[in-house]
């Protein structure tokens, strides 16, 4: 592999931190530098297939969520007059 120097400027607590990091992991400042731009330039640019079918998806219950709601009011209205009807029995017969 043919090299070329790149010099970028950075602070001296950044370059202290990146020396440490290198230093850390026993690579050089060089190649710490290489692999992170090497990942850096492989994250995509544009939304991945993903993200996408996450939005589809959050767009989807973001939709259903109001007949969820519904759902659940009408099943809690019915359990509180089942309720009431169980006590009027018990009641009548006098259980409670």
């Amino acid at each position: 592999m043919q090299t070329e120097r790149v010099t970028y400027l950075t602070s001296a607590e950044q370059k202290a931190a990146l020396e440490a990091f290198a230093k850390a992991r026993g690579e050089s400042v060089g190649n710490v530098l290489r692999e992170a731009t090497v990942r850096y330039m492989a994250q995509p640019t544009e939304p991945n297939e993903e993200e996408e079918a996450l939005k589809l998806l959050a767009k989807e219950l973001n939709e259903a969520a109001p007949r969820i709601q519904a759902s659940l009011d009408r099943t809690h209205a019915k359990m509180v007059a089942l309720h009431e009807e169980m006590d009027a029995f018990f009641a009548e017969k006098g259980i409670r």
